[in-house]
């Protein structure tokens, strides 16, 4: 997908994608994975809201990963925390097939998968009210000025974050350059009706339950600094 595709939102209206499809060659072990992982692990396309229940046949706090890359982090924030469910989404078909190679190394019962644009799943696929947590780890940043309209994260994007939050849920959001961190706080600056940080921001240091990611070591090494930012939804007002 070249840099300039649209598609249409539920409105019919035009908006621009925030990624693009980098396809890459999949690995006979990636291939395998997306073969068997995704009619286990994957969630079918539809229009539907996703009934978390019975996706994972249990009730427990759900974390939605947008943009998990090759899964590293995702496969080991599953692993830690067995008591939670988690649902990445990502568009990237290499690194969909290396996390469910995670999965089924790691065993892990609690991940499910989307191959699917994160705004159209928002949109008409998670139900309001419905996650505890929301995570966003190094989007692409489009460095290019004429190319800022397609960052993820735009306070249009974070209303609709904040409106599948639960009361009190965490949005997390994490980018090791540090133009996209001052455009991420400007972005948070102007969602603090629906948002309250979690202390100073960014946070110190990486919190204890993001691991370290493979895009992180490759900033680190170009001597990149690492932000992250951890905000809650605010608990509506009542009248």
């Amino acid at each position: 997908m070249a840099p300039g595709d649209v598609t249409a939102d539920a409105s019919g209206q035009r908006r621009v994608r925030s990624f693009v499809r980098r396809e890459g060659r999949l690995t006979r072990g990636q291939q395998r994975a997306l073969d068997e992982g995704l009619p286990r692990f994957g969630i079918p396309a539809g229009e539907a809201p996703i009934d978390f229940t019975g996706l994972f046949g249990r009730r427990a706090p759900v974390t939605l990963e947008i943009g998990f890359g090759n899964g590293e982090s995702l496969a080991q924030q599953a692993q830690a925390q067995p008591e939670r469910n988690f649902i990445g989404i990502e568009v990237h078909r290499p690194g969909v097939g290396h996390l469910l190679g995670e999965v089924e190394r790691r065993g892990l019962h609690n991940v499910r998968v989307l191959v699917e644009d994160a705004v159209g799943v928002l949109e008409q696929r998670i139900p309001p009210s419905s996650l505890d947590a929301v995570q966003i780890f190094f989007p692409d940043p489009w460095h290019k000025k004429r190319h800022h309209k397609r960052r993820l994260v735009q306070p249009a994007f974070l209303r609709l974050v904040a409106s599948r939050l639960k009361p009190g849920g965490r949005l997390h959001l994490a980018t090791d350059w540090v133009e996209y961190g001052e455009h991420m706080s400007a972005a948070l600056a102007e969602t603090q009706d629906v948002f309250e940080p979690e202390g100073a921001q960014p946070v110190a240091s990486r919190p204890a339950h993001r691991p370290e990611t493979r895009f992180e070591r490759r900033g680190q090494r170009l001597g990149h600094a690492v932000y992250d930012f951890l905000y809650r939804r605010r608990t509506p007002t009542r009248v």
